[in-house]
């Protein structure tokens, strides 16, 4: 085992598929001499060269576009976005193309590519930079989203997302990147599609992903010194979705809240609790509650801010609610 980042654990992932792959190709703005806006590629430009680390112009749908055609000659281009705010730049390369081409072409073409997006909120960067945009990139099929909240799962999806043969967003949030935890040595890769469930509990299923994974784990400590016993399962994957994991836990508990950092209409929370409660209405003992960002434009204001994003004390009082147990 050895103790790093999310960052180093990502930056380790991708550069151990570029010495197994050469087909492993990066792709982005200020991938090379800068190392990427948060320096996760430092150093792979002088190691690999210019044919491996590709840097391009501040054109999103060029290159997004230009790596799909990479994917579909062969390459396993990983692309960069600064941001996942900016995948609007280039939707249709992602949604029209990347995420269809295998369907449409009868598998004759098979588009294996990475999208790498920091998402979130908390760094004060106001509307444009701060989004969670996981729900649009589930509403499109054809391509395959994950999430991860720990360095060890970090390493381990960037390395299957790699491997995979279609389409995947892979959503790091920037506020994890400097948390540190242990990361297995040797070639760990942690399937795509399946969920971990990160505290085991009897009372209530708080279901998750991402940074809110960190927060849901301090809420249910909060919780247990009032005598509640929180179940945390980290989903990782929302596309494909370990639903074994969802039914084992929402069966054991009874009681779901789903967690989410995205604004709430529309939220993969929204579609989560309605999956619930259309294949597991007999197990539930309460309706399948939701906390999530509110529905406005991210504030620069960092108290205004952290008022519009779910919070520690927001997941505890969903519990409470969902309990009936004293505010």
């Amino acid at each position: 085992m050895s103790r790093i980042s999310v960052s180093q654990a990502i930056r380790e992932g991708m550069r151990e598929e570029m010495l197994r792959d050469p087909k492993v190709v990066m792709i982005g703005e200020d991938l090379g001499v800068m190392g990427s806006p948060f320096a996760i590629t430092k150093g792979f430009l002088e190691e690999f060269g210019p044919n491996r680390v590709i840097e391009t112009p501040i054109a999103e749908s060029g290159f997004t576009g230009m790596a799909v055609g990479a994917a579909m000659r062969g390459l396993r281009p990983v692309v960069e976005l600064m941001y996942n705010d900016f995948i609007g730049d280039a939707l249709d390369p992602v949604m029209n193309q990347a995420a269809k081409l295998r369907y449409m072409t009868g598998g004759q073409v098979s588009v294996p590519m990475v999208i790498r997006a920091p998402m979130g909120a908390g760094r004060r960067n106001a509307g444009q930079h701060s989004q969670c945009l996981e729900a649009l990139f589930t509403h499109i099929p054809g391509l395959k989203v994950v999430c991860p909240s720990t360095a060890a799962e970090a390493k381990g999806l960037i390395k299957a997302a790699i491997r995979d043969d279609d389409p995947v967003i892979f959503l790091e949030h920037k506020l994890l990147y400097a948390t540190k935890g242990e990361v297995p040595e040797g070639d760990r890769v942690i399937p795509l599609g399946l969920a971990d469930v990160k505290r085991e509990g009897a009372d209530v299923t708080i279901m998750t992903w991402s940074r809110q994974v960190l927060f849901a784990l301090d809420a249910a400590e909060r919780l247990a010194g009032e005598g509640v016993n929180a179940e945390i399962v980290d989903l990782r994957s929302l596309v494909p979705l370990d639903w074994d994991a969802i039914r084992a836990s929402v069966c054991k508990t009874h009681n779901v809240v789903v967690v989410e950092e995205g604004v709430r209409r529309g939220g993969v929370g929204a579609e989560l609790a309605a999956e619930i409660t259309e294949e597991l209405f007999d197990e539930l003992d309460s309706p399948v509650a939701r906390v999530a960002g509110l529905n406005v434009v991210s504030p620069f204001s960092p108290p205004l801010e952290d008022a519009v994003f779910p919070q520690v004390a927001d997941i505890v009082a969903a519990v409470k609610k969902t309990l009936n147990l004293p505010a």
